[in-house]
């Protein structure tokens, strides 16, 4: 089984590992069915969605039917605006067939101008509040990509107490001075008020060239972005998010890679080794997902 801690200030004890929704977005009833009985397998008691990903809360719909006591569910709203967040909220109840969610999150807030409107009199934040008021989500969170996205976090929580935050954490992209300095901002921030710290890109390996040298045509691609396919680099990325204890890990948007994710958090000792890690970015050719600048957006 898969150690478990508490999630932020919430009181829920979660696995370390979250199974991330993304992939499940262009998957069918048997994979999704072959993924349910994976999570079983592993105790993973934690779900994270979205609106945005396909048919991921709908296929996630039948697991909650049988099983919605096994887990804290978490999905996203991509709406900046009172009306849209509250439509995405009672459309994303519908499809997954819940009468509340646990955890409703900001998702991918970054740029300032949709920061304003969120947080705004006729923004998400406040239709997010009234739902939590009215009991059809208990905690309200904020997500984000790119290497901007620690320090609007920072910004978010001074403007409002969320209970969440994620963002991109993996060696090669703590390797840019300027973002990790931010994330250990957050980090601390986090910390001191017992915000809940969920990270993802564990095991992100590079852009997809686009298009691939003699892949034209090609539909293997499940993520927008190239993951570890390699059993121990998977391992090493793992441990370097779980050696932080209070941190999780969302699971990985290739859902082919989720049963190595998996398996080597269920072996993880408490520990990771930066020489390892360092030599499997030289081998692997391991490269950041985000510049700063023309590789912001996914």
């Amino acid at each position: 089984m898969i150690d478990s801690a508490l999630f932020g200030r919430t009181g829920h004890r979660s696995t370390r590992v979250i199974f991330g929704g993304a992939g499940l977005g262009d998957a069918n009833r048997d994979i999704a069915d072959e993924l349910y009985s994976l999570l079983m397998h592993y105790g993973i008691n934690h779900l994270d969605t979205a609106r945005s990903y396909g048919s991921a809360e709908l296929l996630m719909a039948s697991w909650l039917k049988k099983s919605r006591d096994k887990f804290f569910l978490a999905s996203k709203t991509l709406a900046r605006d009172y009306d849209g967040a509250r439509r995405g909220l009672e459309e994303s109840l519908t499809r997954l067939g819940v009468d509340k969610i646990d955890l409703l999150q900001l998702h991918d807030l970054v740029e300032e101008d949709e920061w304003e409107t969120a947080h705004g009199e006729n923004g998400a934040v406040r239709a997010l509040v009234q739902a939590r008021e009215e009991g059809l989500i208990d905690y309200i969170g904020v997500t984000g990509h790119g290497l901007r996205i620690a320090k609007m976090h920072l910004k978010s929580l001074e403007r409002f107490d969320f209970d969440s935050v994620l963002f991109p954490y993996n060696p090669v992209l703590l390797s840019i001075e300027s973002y990790c300095s931010d994330v250990q901002k957050l980090l601390e921030k986090c910390r001191t008020e017992g915000v809940a710290i969920q990270t993802i890109k564990a095991i992100a390996r590079r852009r997809y060239p686009d298009p691939m040298p003699g892949k034209e045509g090609d539909d293997t691609r499940i993520s927008w972005y190239e993951p570890l396919a390699d059993n121990s680099a998977i391992r090493h990325a793992v441990d370097f998010v779980l050696s932080q204890p209070d941190m999780f890990l969302v699971g990985p948007s290739d859902w082919r890679q989720l049963p190595k994710v998996l398996a080597s958090a269920e072996l993880f000792t408490g520990s990771f080794d930066q020489n390892q890690v360092n030599a499997d970015i030289e081998r692997l050719s391991i490269e950041p997902l985000f510049d700063g600048k023309g590789l912001e957006k996914i």
